[in-house]
């Protein structure tokens, strides 16, 4: 599932043209990648005041309205939140589909990359009790014809892939889906030994953060077998059943079946749920909100058990994620604020989008589910901290007809920066624009003078034409505008 070489270079190009906008953005704030489809989540800095009060229930019940009935983007989202005071869930919406019934506490869904805090507990848990050592090389619970990459003499550990340091890729290469609509069901742990067998590391092991389901997914493998047992088996034995997680699991019996939220994607239509045999330590888990809160509970009690030593453990080991205040903890992103910390993790599959994460000095968490492949972060780490703004979905693109011949007047050449033009052509009854050294992309005509691009997330508003020719453009990207005169003939 790689992106199209002619979206990959338009947006490079897009990034070069808007480079003053989209430092400004980031300045002073801290870049996530968030789910499968790698979003920016930005924290500014202003958010550093978080008090770790929890909003009351009335709030949550607005946001939540807010997202699925005017937004429309979500069918059914589920808040469970944890503190001091007690526990609450609010809930809105429905299971989707053709299943009316309103959504709740005991709601099972998909929790995506979620399962890596379920990964990175069963690594500190099990160091707790001694069965594994977090600097062990993986390869000591790996098949023996297993070759696992070194560089520089080396070994990759298992708390490099609990960090994400480990230097392998967010992917293998010869992954490849024969189902989009459940790309990861063929997929094979022989595949996976095959792919590491042969790879070769392109920087120093524990030396740089990178994303890896890979990795995630491998340490998850490692830990199973070092156990004897299957990686749903382990989870239950070890956290499941100790904390009374009633709802978490990967294969469902019929009674969590049907109490299953049917998925949707982005465009809110049906879609299947997402098998991950060999990546199930990196995302094959469903919970519920009561589940979820029951994990969070760890961080909110003050009593000492085996597993609140393993949450503990979790946040003990901490790498830096580039330069900036956020580290990877084994399982969490933990991010720094002025008077505490917020341990967190999101995660996504192609019809869910999930959220947990708490306040370390406040002892408050935040569990978020949906039902659609849209996203629920912003609201989860709203809630922990309310400086944190709430992500407002622009309105999707709508095409309308319009006569070609009006093209002729937006037809030119456009400034967007000292190296950077923008080639507009007509070719029949198509508009295209072409970025200095890109690939030439359609334009399709959205209103007035204003067109978007399908590829990727990109639009232009032409000026109204003066003597039959638009004196300039501006170009929306990065939820920024950027003028551009048009050039001379």
């Amino acid at each position: 599932m790689k992106p199209f070489r002619t979206r990959s270079a338009f947006s490079a190009a897009l990034t070069a043209a808007a480079v003053i906008f989209t430092v400004a953005a980031v300045i002073g704030g801290l870049l996530y990648l968030d789910r499968k489809q790698d979003r920016p989540i930005v924290v500014t800095a202003a958010a550093s005041a978080s008090s770790g009060q929890l909003p009351v229930e009335t709030e949550i019940r607005r946001i939540l309205a807010d997202r699925i009935d005017v937004q429309r983007q979500s069918v059914g989202i589920v808040v469970g939140t944890i503190g001091p005071n007690g526990r609450s869930i609010v809930a809105h919406g429905s299971f989707g589909g053709l299943d009316p019934r309103p959504v709740d506490g005991d709601t099972v869904f998909e929790i995506g990359s979620v399962t890596k805090v379920f990964t990175g507990l069963l690594l500190a848990d099990m160091a707790a009790r001694g069965e594994v050592a977090l600097t062990e090389p993986v390869s000591r619970y790996l098949p023996l014809n297993v070759v696992v990459p070194e560089r520089g003499g080396k070994a990759i550990t298992l708390v490099d892939l609990a960090t994400q340091t480990s230097g392998l890729p967010r992917m293998p290469d010869n992954f490849e889906a024969t189902d989009e609509t459940n790309p990861y069901a063929d997929y094979t742990i022989d595949e996976m030994y095959a792919f590491m067998s042969g790879y070769k590391l392109p920087r120093d092991i524990g030396t740089e953060y990178e994303h890896s389901n890979l990795g995630s997914a491998l340490l998850g493998q490692a830990l199973a077998s070092r156990a004897g047992k299957s990686y749903q088996a382990l989870v239950q034995e070890r956290i499941g059943v100790p904390l009374a997680m009633r709802s978490t699991a990967i294969e469902l019996t019929p009674r969590l079946a049907k109490r299953m939220a049917t998925g949707h994607n982005e465009l809110l239509e049906i879609v299947p749920n997402w098998d991950l045999p060999a990546f199930a330590g990196a995302g094959a888990l469903r919970s519920s909100a009561n589940d979820l809160l029951e994990l969070l509970q760890l961080a909110v009690k003050t009593g000492k058990t085996p597993l609140t030593t393993a949450l503990a453990g979790t946040l003990a080991t901490r790498r830096a994620i580039g330069e900036q205040e956020t580290s990877a903890a084994l399982g969490w992103v933990v991010t720094k604020s002025s008077n505490g910390e917020i341990a967190w993790h999101d995660g996504g599959t192609g019809g869910y989008s999930a959220f947990v994460g708490f306040h370390l000095a406040s002892r408050t968490g935040v569990v978020v589910l949906s039902n659609a492949n849209t996203g629920v972060s912003d609201i989860g780490l709203h809630l922990l901290n309310p400086e944190i703004p709430l992500t407002r979905v622009k309105p999707r693109h709508s095409e309308v007809s319009v006569d070609p011949k009006l093209f002729d007047a937006y037809v030119g050449r456009y400034q967007l920066a000292p190296d950077v033009v923008l080639s507009v052509m007509r070719d029949d009854d198509a508009l295209f624009a072409q970025f200095t050294g890109q690939p030439r992309l359609r334009l399709f005509a959205e209103g007035g003078h204003r067109f978007f691009y399908k590829e990727v997330e990109a639009a232009i508003t032409f000026a109204a034409p003066q003597a039959n020719r638009s004196p300039s453009l501006v170009l929306h990207r990065f939820g920024r505008d950027m003028a551009a005169p048009r050039l001379s003939d």
